[in-house]
């Protein structure tokens, strides 16, 4: 058995400068598309197997909410400048992309696999029949797996096996971690790339992508837990001894932060957004009564301008965040991994930049709490390396074979037998 094969599923060879299994080769592409903004990059991955980026666009998003696309002119637009931005700069034009999943309620599904061998060794079509078979059982509730990690294996009756290949047995049982989005979210996804020009290769899920891009390796072996806290959608992804073993998907961002204030100060959305950005935050200090902003009010002339304390934006935005972060902890407790979640929470996502943000998510989900920043990526702009782009750059990471398991069956998307692509082939053969 060669060194690979000893490996546990999901995991590389040690050493510096080695291109990792499943690297891309050649230009690719990676589409984040988020409730608030659509990113766009271009890159390779070189020799020493870190990705370049060749080409970056950025648009404020359009036709999306909660991470789902619902209107799909509006969305084609946004996409088609994003990416024309980056083909520009990247001089080169793309025909597919890898997509973040953050549409169709994604969610987590465990299972456990039994699978006959009758006294023979472990084959590797074994070991695809039962990701076959798990998939199987999602399809029937109107799903589509989009990823399937084997978390182990049991031979016989022995328990924690990562590569149960040549071993022989009478039965083999598989725990399974499954990623899937309900079937309709991803026609319309895949309808509007269609309208781009672009095909899905590979789809892979917002939350893991965040810590693909921010997570460092003892993070993921001892457990930690990644909040995404995107504009629409606040996404959660559980690692553990290198897996992912859970992800979950909340209808709560920075969006609702935006809303509380404009309603609760009776202010347009653009200027209710300004004052989340500038002004915004979760501590009150004593300076905050002090400190008087100037508040336009909606339906008034111009000259009309309200005067409100600091305080009061701190205090609207505040019960907002506190309501996230107990849901996040609903999720994880709902899940009941336990110690396999471990002490660790790491924030990213443009909502983690609120001031103050850290220090409510320790309060409430009682953790150690840091802000993710994603990890340096060559060619890419400054403005383009905070917690905001975590999920663009871990497509990148996902690109260079980064969190990739043993067998790298991803829902078919990058196969023609694939739901989104054979529904693509479908419109094109009718138009």
């Amino acid at each position: 058995m060669n060194q690979m094969s000893r490996l546990p599923v999901g995991t590389e060879p040690p050493g510096p400068g080695r291109r990792r299994r499943g690297a891309r080769t050649g230009t690719f592409g990676v589409l984040d598309i988020g409730t608030t903004k659509i990113v766009c990059l271009i890159a390779r991955i070189e020799s020493g197997g870190e990705p370049r980026v060749l080409g970056f666009g950025w648009q404020r998003a359009r036709g999306v909410k909660a991470g789902s696309i619902i209107d799909l002119a509006e969305a084609e637009r946004a996409i088609r400048a994003a990416c024309g931005q980056a083909e520009e700069m990247a001089d080169t034009q793309l025909g597919a992309v890898i997509v973040n999943l953050s549409c169709g309620q994604p969610e987590s599904r465990h299972q456990h696999i039994a699978w006959p061998i009758g006294g023979r060794a472990v084959t590797e079509q074994d070991l695809r029949a039962i990701l076959q078979e798990g998939r199987r059982r999602v399809a029937e509730d109107g799903r589509e797996t989009v990823h399937a990690f084997p978390l182990g294996f049991t031979v016989d009756a022995t328990p924690g096996a990562d590569d149960p290949r040549g071993m022989i047995c009478e039965q083999l049982t598989a725990r399974l971690h499954l990623v899937d989005a309900a079937q309709a979210s991803l026609r319309n996804l895949g309808a509007c790339l269609m309208r781009c020009d672009l095909e899905v290769e590979e789809l892979v899920s917002a939350p893991f992508a965040a810590g693909l891009a921010t997570l460092v390796e003892d993070e993921k072996q001892l457990g930690a837990v990644v909040v995404d806290m995107g504009g629409g959608t606040t996404s959660v992804a559980v690692f553990h001894e290198g897996h992912l073993v859970h992800t979950a998907q909340l209808p709560v961002g920075g969006w609702n932060v935006t809303n509380d204030l404009a309603r609760g100060l009776s202010t347009p959305i653009a200027h209710a957004e300004r004052l989340k950005t500038l002004h915004g935050g979760t501590q009150a200090v004593p300076e905050d009564d002090r400190e008087w902003l100037p508040v336009p009010m909606v339906g008034e002339e111009e000259d009309h301008i309200a005067r409100i304390p600091r305080a009061m934006i701190v205090n609207i935005i505040r019960p907002r965040i506190e309501e996230t972060f107990d849901l996040v902890r609903d999720r994880i407790e709902g899940a009941g991994l336990g110690e396999e979640a471990g002490r660790r929470v790491v924030l990213t996502g443009g909502a983690s930049q609120l001031v103050g943000v850290r220090e409510i998510a320790a309060q409430v989900l009682d953790r150690q709490v840091r802000i993710g920043r994603p990890h340096p990526v060559r060619g890419l702009p400054e403005t383009a390396s905070g917690p905001g782009f975590a999920a663009p750059c871990g497509l990148l990471a996902w690109a260079g074979g980064e969190g990739r398991p043993l067998l790298d069956i991803q829902a078919g998307l990058d196969r023609p037998s694939g739901m989104v692509r054979r529904f693509v082939q479908w419109l094109r053969e009718r138009s």
